[in-house]
This record gives structure tokens, C-alpha cells and sequence, in this order.
């Protein structure tokens, strides 16, 4: 029969599932890349809550470090910055349908512009409010996802050419996004930046000046200096992950340490099974420890079957059954662990913990993916 060998209070422990957040190492990965983009300004990409890391602080810690200007994706995001006090240039680049463009132009907001339709809507937003909309027109030269190309590209700078004539706006930039920039050598590479090149030399015959020209992303940043032009994008390189595996970690510190603590600890015994279905089950009598960490806080349902190992009194350990929404098992052999020890999911592998980069490797996935799931409401603890 299985026997609990402890029960803390639950409500404590659970307190203890946490992310730490190292703004020192964002600081520092941004000055990395402000030396690697070679003089070239660089914008903090921190959409998505900055990949999971807390917009606000991450962002205030990126510009400690030397960045410029911030992309973000929404126009909420944006907002967000500027109630915060940041009066740095910001991009938003993923303005959606009916979004508050009239907020976006008030508060000095640059807004992304793939279409007409969407370019006439800003400039009706221009002209109600009195204030000039900053906008950058976003060209697509090969990802087949957001911008314009061939015919379309031609009426959207058309399109902007004749808005500029009306006083509503201002085309702060041209922009486009690079497909396999984390693949050196990837064929189209070139062919995107041939495709960009083309786009602007258009845009400025037509009339259409922008202020700034920018296509690299992180990759790129590290991989491509023809490709810097006026203005490089940096999101993942400032948590410390590098997606171009030649460069290791291009020295870059990870800045996310996912945290909890051991729940429950029990003995279970040869061929007990574990979890949802029980599509695990001991092979000896062995010791479980319940952590109060599951997949509504980002760590993925099936863990257990890619190998996913936690760190728990500096030894690492199994994932065992499927990771419930809430709680996940760890088996821990013949470990004892006590209630409230602290268990680490992933971090910069200081102390033999999964690496993200490790961890997204066993799961198929890409490090943005790990960091930028783990949910706003997952208590945060900032380390300056």
C-alpha cells in the first residue's frame, strides 16, 4: 500500500512555483548585441510579455543595456510601455482589426501597415485626432505571412505616397521579417534580401522615403551584417537564447529560472501507475514527489515521454505520467526529498538544471516557445 511520508500546508508550498528573472543578464545580453549590430541601433523585441519575462521590467533592463527603441506586436503592449513612463520609439507591428488606433496615435505609438485598407484607417484616426500617425510599411519577401508583395506592395506605397500628400502621416520605416535567418546559408536568405532591396529602391522611386530600414532579426544580428541597414531587431538574444546552434550561446546568459517545490513525497510500490491514464507505471518500488508546477503554467502535457528531467537536490530526476494541469510526479528513485525542497524546471544549467534550450531541444521546439508560455499570472521574482 502506498504511504505518505509527508503532507505541508499546500496552499504554502504552492506559492513557490515561480519564475526569477535576472535583469542584470537582459542587460548585459543587450549590450551583446548593441556589439554585434556593429553601431547599427538595436530595438528590444519584447512582444508577449517580453517571451514570458515581464514587459516593464524587461524592457527597462534592455534599455540599461544600450537598446534604442521596442517592437511589440499589439498596440495594448505598446500602451502598456508608455503607462509605465518609457518614451522611447515604439513599433507595433501587428495592429488587428478595429484596434485602438486613435490611443496607438496619441500616445506616439508606430504602427505596422501591410494593406491599404489598413493604411486609410490610420489615417482617419490621423485626422480625428490631430497628430500625425508614424507608420511602417511592412513588405513580405518570402515567409508568405505578414506584409505585402508584388502588385499588392506597389498600391500599398501608392497608397502611402498619395496619404502623405494629405499631412496624416509619416513613413517612419520599411520592414520585413527574414524566414531561415537562424540557418546560415540557407538559399533564401538571399533571395529575401534581394526582395527587400528591390522593395525600398521602389518605395523611393515612387517618393516614398522612410526614415528607417530593418529586416534582421536576432539571427541575423549575429549571422548577417549586410543585412543591418538602418535599425536591427533583437527579442530572444536579450533572454539569453540563441537559436543558431554553430554559435552556441553567442554569449548570451539565459535570464528565466523556473522554480517550485516539492508538494507531496510518497512510496509506491513495483507496477503502481501514475497519473491521467496511467500510461506509467513503476518498474520497482520507488519514491514519487508531487511539485505544484502543470501545463495551465507552461510545462508541456507530455513532458514525460520526451525524457524531461527536473532538478531536485541537485540531482536530476524524471517526469513520470502525463504533467496535469496543475501538478506533475517526479520519480525519485531512492531519494527521500522533503516537502518545501526546492525543485528547478529549467535555468542557465548553473547547478546541472535543463538549460531552455535543452529542454526545447527534448520537446521538439524552439526556446521561445518554453519561455513565452509560462503565463503572465505565474508569480515573477526580478533579480536586479
Amino acid at each position: 500500500m502506498d504511504s505518505l511520508i509527508r503532507h505541508p500546508d499546500a496552499a504554502r508550498i504552492a506559492q513557490g512555483t515561480h519564475a526569477r528573472i535576472d535583469l542584470a543578464a537582459i542587460s548585459a545580453n543587450t549590450a551583446t548585441m548593441v556589439s554585434n549590430a556593429g553601431g547599427t541601433p538595436v530595438m528590444a523585441v519584447v512582444k508577449s510579455n517580453a517571451y514570458g519575462h515581464g514587459l516593464v521590467p524587461s524592457a527597462r533592463a534592455a534599455l540599461a543595456g544600450g537598446a534604442s527603441r521596442f517592437g511589440v506586436a499589439v498596440i495594448e503592449e505598446a500602451l502598456t510601455l508608455r503607462r509605465a513612463g518609457i518614451t522611447e520609439p515604439i513599433l507595433a507591428w501587428l495592429p488587428i482589426h478595429q484596434a485602438d488606433y486613435d490611443a496607438a496615435i496619441m500616445a506616439d505609438v508606430e504602427l505596422g501597415v501591410e494593406a491599404p485598407w489598413r493604411l486609410a484607417a490610420i489615417a482617419e484616426a490621423a485626422e480625428r485626432t490631430g497628430r500625425r500617425a508614424r507608420i511602417h510599411l511592412e513588405i513580405d519577401t518570402g515567409m508568405s505571412r505578414g506584409g505585402s508583395t508584388g502588385d499588392d506592395w506597389a498600391m500599398l506605397v501608392e497608397s502611402a505616397r498619395d496619404t502623405l500628400a494629405g499631412g496624416h502621416i509619416t513613413v517612419t520605416g520599411i520592414f520585413s521579417h527574414f524566414a531561415c535567418s537562424d540557418t546560415p546559408g540557407d538559399p533564401s536568405i538571399a533571395l529575401q534580401l534581394k526582395a527587400f532591396a528591390e522593395a525600398v529602391a521602389y518605395a523611393e522611386a515612387s517618393g516614398v522615403q522612410p526614415e528607417l530600414r530593418h529586416v534582421s532579426n536576432t539571427a541575423a544580428v549575429l549571422t548577417l551584417p549586410e543585412a543591418r541597414y538602418d535599425l536591427v531587431r533583437s527579442g530572444l538574444a536579450l533572454y539569453g537564447l540563441n537559436e543558431v546552434e554553430a554559435l552556441g550561446d553567442a554569449g548570451l546568459r539565459p535570464a528565466m529560472t523556473l522554480r517550485s517545490r516539492v508538494n507531496v513525497v510518497k512510496r509506491i510500490s513495483a507496477g503502481t501507475g501514475v497519473m491521467y491514464g496511467l500510461t506509467y507505471r513503476a518498474p520497482t518500488d520507488t519514491t514519487v514527489a508531487v511539485i505544484p508546477i502543470g501545463y495551465a503554467d507552461g510545462l508541456l502535457r507530455n513532458s514525460s515521454k520526451a525524457g524531461v528531467e527536473l532538478l531536485v537536490g541537485g540531482r536530476r530526476h524524471p517526469i513520470v505520467g502525463v504533467v496535469g494541469m496543475e501538478q506533475t510526479v517526479l520519480d525519485v528513485g531512492q531519494d527521500l526529498p522533503s516537502p518545501n525542497d526546492e525543485v528547478v524546471v529549467f535555468g542557465p544549467g548553473d547547478d546541472g538544471e535543463l538549460t531552455v534550450s535543452e529542454f526545447a531541444h527534448l520537446l521538439g521546439t524552439v526556446p521561445a516557445e518554453i519561455v513565452a508560455r509560462i503565463p503572465a499570472s505565474l508569480p515573477r521574482i526580478y533579480e536586479p
